[in-house]
């Protein structure tokens, strides 16, 4: 049984084309989403599609880590609300689950933007590199992961940011498999700051982290 977790905030915005791509049989079995208490339609939403709404204190890491509490399936997907995945997701997942070692790895798409830019396809390049070289896929990659092997390695912390790259070195690099299939990601933040600009303020937050600066100090910065 796969179970998909998914944190929200406000995302009314793309949250039912993300739902949509997953609710047809019979891949996804049990959808779960955690709200950090929205005030826009992100509940409404929610509702039409999932098979558990439920509702924590706000943080990705908090919500992710309060949506595996509460899922049922033997592998779980953790998925960002605006991210649509890729036509065929499901035969995907189906063919990793299916391997000999799977249940000691965790798998992640590859990660595209929804913009037709030059400076989409730099930056989705930058990730593939960052994913392969670094063994660092980001949460709107998707992460496909066993429950034996989250429970294993202690799954998500409660951490404000840097929750997707906290969990991705306790798998390890060769551990971390990539996925055929893609995962549409909305660029509207992007758009928004500039891509250069945000590309800057991510590579800086990252590398605080790894300096060893308190994701807690980082977030007022990433805000």
């Amino acid at each position: 049984m796969l179970s998909i977790i998914i944190p929200t905030y406000n995302s009314a915005a793309g949250l039912e084309k993300t739902l949509q791509r997953l609710v047809p049989p019979p891949y996804a079995r049990e959808i779960i989403v955690v709200d950090g208490g929205s005030c826009d339609d992100t509940l409404e939403i929610a509702r039409r599609y999932a098979d558990q709404v439920v509702s924590c204190p706000k943080g990705r890491g908090t919500q992710l880590r309060f949506g595996a509490v509460h899922a049922s399936g033997d592998w779980m997907l953790f998925l960002h609300s605006d991210t649509v995945l890729q036509a065929g997701w499901g035969a995907d997942v189906c063919a990793f689950i299916a391997q000999c070692n799977a249940s000691h790895r965790a798998g992640y798409f590859s990660f595209a933007l929804d913009d037709d830019t030059l400076s989409a396809r730099r930056l989705e390049k930058i990730v593939a590199w960052r994913s392969r070289v670094l063994g660092l896929p980001y949460g709107d990659q998707g992460l496909l992961i066993s429950r034996d092997h989250y429970d294993r390695i202690g799954g998500f912390r409660d951490m404000p940011l840097m929750e997707d790259v906290d969990l991705a070195r306790r798998i390890g690099k060769k551990n971390l498999y990539p996925l055929s299939s893609v995962a549409v990601t909305s660029a509207a933040k992007y758009q928004q700051n500039g891509y250069g600009r945000r590309v800057v303020r991510n590579a800086t937050c990252l590398s605080l982290y790894f300096l060893g600066l308190s994701p807690h100090t980082i977030v007022k910065l990433y805000e």
